[in-house]
C-alpha cells in the first residue's frame, strides 16, 4: 500500500517538466536560506554565542555530509595524503571559519536583508578574484569580458554605498511589529539595538571575500581530488575543528554551550540540516541540470524574501543607502552573470568552428578559454 503510494508520488513528480522542477527547487532553495538569515538574526538576539553557533551547526552538517561521501564516492575519492589534508584545512580556514565568523559578525551589526544583498556580489568578486591570480582572462575587446568588468564595478559600488551611507529610514514596519521583541512560537525575534552599521558592512565584505576565495582555492584540489562530496566533508569537519578550538579558548562561559530554550534548538537545527544539508543536496542538483548561471540568477529573489520575512519576524526597517546599494550589486550581478553566458555561448561556437570537417586537421593553440568552473558549478545549461 504504502510502495504503491510512493511510487504513484514518484510517477506524478516524474511528469512534471524538468524546467518546473527546477524552478520549483530554486524557489524552495531561496526560501530555505532566506529563512536562514532571519533564522540567524534570532539566534543572535537570544544570545546564542557567536562562536558556539557555528562549532553545533557543523556538528550538524558534518554528520549528514559524511554518509553520503562515503558510500557514493567510494570508487572516484582519491587516497588521502599529508599535502591534501593540507589544502583541506586551508579551504576550512577560508571556506568555513572565515566565511562563517564574518557573515555573524556582520548580521549582528546589520541586518539579514542587507547581509543577503551583499552576497549577491560573490560571482563578480570571485571574478576579480579569479582574473588577478590569471585564472580567469579578462577580454576587454568583447562585449562579454567589458560586461563582467562593468558588473564588477556595480558590485563594488554597492557594496561601498551600503557600508559608507546608511541614509534616511525609506520603510518603517508598523508600531506593533517594530517592537523590541515578537514572540512567535518558541523563539524571541526583534531587531537587535547598538549596532555598528559600518563595522557590520566590512565584516559582510570579509564574508564575500572569504566565500569568494574559497570558491577560487577549490578549483585546483578538485582538479586533483575529484571527489566532491568528500571535499565538503573534509572541509566541513576542520572547519569544526577550527571553530571548537577557537571557542574553546575565546568562550570562557560554560553556559554558552548550554541550550536554553527551544528556539536556540530550532535555530541551531534549522542552520545545520535546512541550510547546510537540504540546501546544499538541492542546489548541487539544480546547479548540475539547470548550470550556474540559472542558479545565480535566482539569489536576488532571496534578497526580496529575506527582505520580507525580516519585516514581518524582526520589524526590519529598509534605509535608502541599503536600497540604492542593494540595486547596483543586484545589477552588477546580472552584468556578470550576462557576460559569462556570453563568453560559454562564445567558446561552444569557436568548438563548432574547430570541430567542422574543413578544420578538422587544424588544432589551434588558442581556443577561446571558458570562464572559471566553480566548484560544485558544472557550465551545462541545456536544461534551462
Amino acid at each position: 500500500m504504502a510502495d504503491s503510494a510512493s511510487a504513484s508520488s514518484g510517477r506524478m513528480w516524474c511528469s512534471i517538466p524538468e524546467r518546473l522542477q527546477l524552478h520549483a527547487a530554486m524557489l524552495a532553495l531561496q526560501f530555505g536560506y532566506a529563512g536562514f538569515h532571519v533564522v540567524s538574526r534570532a539566534a543572535l538576539n537570544m544570545g546564542i554565542s557567536k562562536l558556539v553557533f557555528p562549532v553545533y551547526r557543523n556538528i550538524i552538517a558534518f554528520l549528514l555530509l559524511v554518509p553520503f561521501a562515503y558510500f557514493l564516492e567510494k570508487k572516484e575519492r582519491p587516497a588521502i595524503t599529508l599535502n591534501f589534508l593540507l589544502q583541506f584545512f586551508l579551504l576550512a580556514l577560508v571556506g568555513i571559519t572565515a566565511n562563517q565568523g564574518f557573515y555573524l559578525l556582520g548580521l549582528d551589526n546589520t541586518s539579514p536583508t542587507f547581509a543577503s544583498a551583499i552576497q549577491n556580489s560573490v560571482p563578480a568578486i570571485t571574478f576579480l578574484m579569479a582574473a588577478i591570480l590569471r585564472i580567469e582572462q579578462v577580454r576587454l575587446n568583447r562585449k562579454d569580458g567589458i560586461a563582467k568588468v562593468a558588473g564588477t564595478i556595480f558590485c563594488v559600488a554597492g557594496a561601498t554605498v551600503i557600508t559608507l551611507y546608511k541614509g534616511p529610514t525609506i520603510y518603517s514596519p508598523s508600531p506593533h511589529l517594530n517592537s523590541p521583541v515578537i514572540e512567535f512560537g518558541t523563539l524571541s525575534l526583534g531587531d537587535a539595538k547598538g549596532k555598528n552599521w559600518t563595522l557590520g558592512c566590512l565584516y559582510l565584505i570579509g564574508h564575500c571575500l572569504s566565500w569568494s576565495g574559497w570558491l577560487v582555492l577549490q578549483t585546483p584540489v578538485l582538479k586533483k581530488y575529484p571527489a566532491r562530496l568528500s571535499v565538503t566533508s573534509y572541509t566541513c569537519f576542520f572547519g569544526l575543528i577550527q571553530f571548537l578550538v577557537i571557542a574553546l579558548i575565546v568562550e570562557r562561559d560554560a553556559q554558552a554551550w548550554i541550550f536554553h530554550s527551544g528556539g536556540e534548538v530550532f535555530t541551531i537545527f534549522y542552520a545545520g540540516v535546512v541550510a547546510s544539508g537540504i540546501a546544499f543536496a538541492v542546489q548541487i542538483w539544480c546547479i548540475h541540470r539547470g548550470g550556474p548561471v540559472f542558479v545565480a540568477v535566482y539569489q536576488p529573489v532571496q534578497t526580496l524574501v529575506v527582505a520580507i520575512m525580516a519585516s514581518l519576524a524582526l520589524g526590519e526597517e529598509f534605509y535608502l543607502g541599503g536600497i540604492i546599494g542593494a540595486v547596483l550589486i543586484v545589477v552588477g550581478l546580472y552584468f556578470v552573470l550576462w557576460g559569462k553566458n556570453e563568453e560559454q555561448k562564445f567558446a561552444k561556437e569557436q568548438v563548432a568552428i574547430t570541430t567542422t570537417p574543413e578544420h578538422s586537421s587544424i588544432r589551434s593553440s588558442s581556443h577561446a578559454k571558458t570562464s572559471l568552473t566553480q566548484p560544485l558549478l558544472p557550465s551545462s545549461t541545456e536544461n534551462v
